[in-house]
């Protein structure tokens, strides 16, 4: 009998110890939330960032709402994201619009783009006031819009060509930050930099548009970057030569500390 009770009487002890250790883990935790689309989920995005992450001593816990091709609009309808939102307790929040869509005519973009994006930003600090909301600026595509048959207005000649699709990419993503007063990862910075200087650096898988396992290694040292605000070392490759690990890193971190003031960051 007292065998019996000692017994229970440990069972008890390690079960409590247990759950204020995960209890303990989870509040050292930061939590970051990412609202997106296929752009987010290949290769494992939020999977890499919290891995680079964790080599800084940065504990991150993330959440993910995505779905493919999936718009800003689209994600408001989602009742458990707002519902999340609403619930708070997030320490970052990255919005990734659809591909294609901040390439588009000004006018489209305001109306879509923009004005959802105001609208998650608004829930995002009412749910959780500190948090820092990070806009997603992503790539244009390898050689053209290769949805442009789908778009509202097919012949908008911005998406062209991928600097003409780049350039516009950029804009639409730092204005997104600015009226926001949110910080913007400069995926799509890095990526035309590489893509010029770096040519042999293939940052497309085989679409043409989705990232390879480099790209979206390369994007998520930009996001570790906005998040940390300077520089760093490491020593994660995701099992790519080291050389090409290298260059990645370093052009992500050119990208956002050479442009801390256009990206809403503390220069």
């Amino acid at each position: 009998m007292i065998k019996s009770s000692i017994t229970r009487f440990l069972v008890l002890v390690f079960t409590m110890t247990g759950f204020l250790w995960a209890s303990a883990q989870e509040n050292d935790s930061l939590k970051i939330l990412w609202i997106g689309n296929s752009y987010t989920y290949y290769n494992n995005l939020p999977a890499l960032v919290t891995q680079l992450a964790g080599e800084q001593g940065l504990k991150l816990s993330p959440v993910r709402f995505l779905k493919g091709g999936q718009r800003l609009s689209g994600h408001l309808k989602n009742k458990k994201l707002t519902e999340a939102l609403a619930k708070g307790g997030f320490d970052y929040v990255v919005i990734q619009e659809q591909s294609t869509l901040p390439a588009q005519s000004t006018r489209l973009v305001a109306a879509e783009t923009y004005h959802y994006t105001h609208i998650l930003d608004s829930l995002v600090k009412k749910g959780s006031p500190d948090a820092h909301v990070i806009i997603y600026m992503t790539w244009g595509h390898k050689y053209t819009n290769v949805h442009n048959k789908k778009e509202k207005d097919p012949s908008y000649p911005m998406d062209g060509n991928y600097d003409f699709f780049q350039n516009r990419m950029i804009t639409s993503a730092v204005e997104m930050a600015y009226e926001n007063h949110a910080w913007c990862a400069p995926v799509g910075i890095a990526w035309q930099k590489v893509r010029h200087k770096y040519p042999y650096i293939e940052l497309y898988a085989k679409d043409g548009y989705h990232p390879s396992l480099e790209g979206s290694f390369m994007a998520a040292h930009c996001f570790l970057s906005t998040i940390l605000q300077k520089p760093y070392v490491s020593s994660f490759t995701a099992g790519l030569p080291e050389h090409i690990a290298s260059i990645l890193r370093q052009e992500a971190q050119n990208a956002v500390f050479g442009n801390m003031q256009l990206l809403g960051l503390n220069p």
